[in-house]
């Protein structure tokens, strides 16, 4: 395991994280308490640190459980947890990204924890409705409050990410360090704002879904699994031609090179530009495992470009006009290919 200084912070985290998720069977499909115990000390034995939960996961058996796990190991751990998802109960506020759900959210997550403070602190979903200005300002209160050391945001649009840090630079609140956004060989349309945005903000991204809910393993695209693309736990929406084919060709490139195609999939996550830190969840340990051992080697130049062309997708307005030979004339007066652009990412 190697590390990676998250965003614009001195902080180093594992080159993957673990989500924990699957902590719990509330969801009906999670691991058992003992079973998670094994996933978190096989993470941990790997060199990781870095572990990723949420106050919704598991009906908060998640973090409960890493609350017991990292008991005595608080100091080594980099632990996030997120706010924002409804808890159980009906309660008008008991969801979105305003303030007291922030507070009353955060609280109750380091009960739950049995922490003084959390590493990492995400805004889970954008809800549309707080004002930007409430969200960050709310968040440098709990940093400078001591019960937060860093801000992410996850699943929400570039332009708001951007508005929200431009905003904490020119008040001194704190700004965002880390994007959690869903990123796969079947879910590459972030490629057009949002990792750019990662780029040249430099923030760390953390990547869940990079085996595409399991599409990317190949189960699905065996005959004797056709009944469990039906099943209410099969990955909805995703299981149509097109990736299912990007799965096909997962499989025969990990056979080719005698990896598992989970492995392919995690290392295309992983060597993308930029910082890209992948999400790693498992059912058991011997899952997680598997998972790990796509730090034993690294796709070539030729089988990268291979699965980005079986992966590709149109960047979209303005990106593909941009790119129009006639377009580049008219801005550069034909003269593109000789400027040397260091800004170039």
């Amino acid at each position: 395991m190697r590390y990676k200084l998250l965003g614009r912070s001195g902080l180093r985290v594992s080159e993957l994280a673990l989500g924990t998720m699957t902590f719990g069977e509330e969801w009906g499909w999670g691991a058992s308490r003992q079973e998670s115990r094994k996933i978190y000390d096989a993470f941990l034995e790997a060199g990781g640190n870095f572990i990723d939960t949420a106050n919704r996961y598991t009906e908060g058996s998640s973090e409960k459980f890493l609350g017991e796990f990292i008991a005595s190991q608080r100091d080594k751990i980099v632990l996030a947890t997120k706010y924002t998802l409804t808890t159980p109960g009906s309660d008008i506020n008991s969801g979105g990204n305003h303030r007291k759900n922030l507070v009353q959210s955060l609280e109750a997550s380091l009960k739950r924890l049995k922490v003084d403070y959390i590493d990492l602190y995400w805004v889970h979903i954008w809800d549309y409705l707080t004002p930007v200005e409430e969200v960050m300002r709310a968040l440098d209160d709990q940093v400078r409050a001591g019960k937060i050391l860093y801000v992410g945001i996850s699943d929400t649009p570039a332009w708001i990410v951007s508005q929200a840090n431009i905003l904490a630079e020119l008040r001194g609140w704190t700004p965002f360090v880390a994007l959690q956004i869903e990123y796969s060989l079947i879910q590459r349309t972030v490629e057009r704002e949002l990792l750019p945005m990662a780029r040249s903000l430099d923030l760390a991204v953390t990547s869940w879904g990079s085996i595409g809910a399991g599409v990317l393993t190949g189960k699905y695209n065996q005959p004797s699994n056709e009944p469990a693309r039906i099943k209410p736990d099969s990955p909805s929406g995703r299981l149509d031609p097109r990736n299912l084919a990007i799965a096909a060709e997962v499989v025969k490139l990990a056979k080719e090179i005698g990896r598992e195609p989970s492995q392919v999939a995690l290392n295309w996550v992983r060597q993308q530009p930029g910082v890209i830190i992948p999400i790693v969840g498992a059912r058991s340990a011997k899952q997680l495992q598997q998972n790990l051992a796509c730090l034993e080697f690294t796709l070539t130049t030729e089988q990268m470009e291979r699965l980005n062309q079986v992966s590709h997708i149109d960047s979209g307005f303005p990106h593909d006009f941009w790119k129009q030979d006639y377009i580049k004339q008219i801005v550069y007066g034909g003269n593109w290919d000789k400027i040397d652009n260091h800004h170039r990412r």
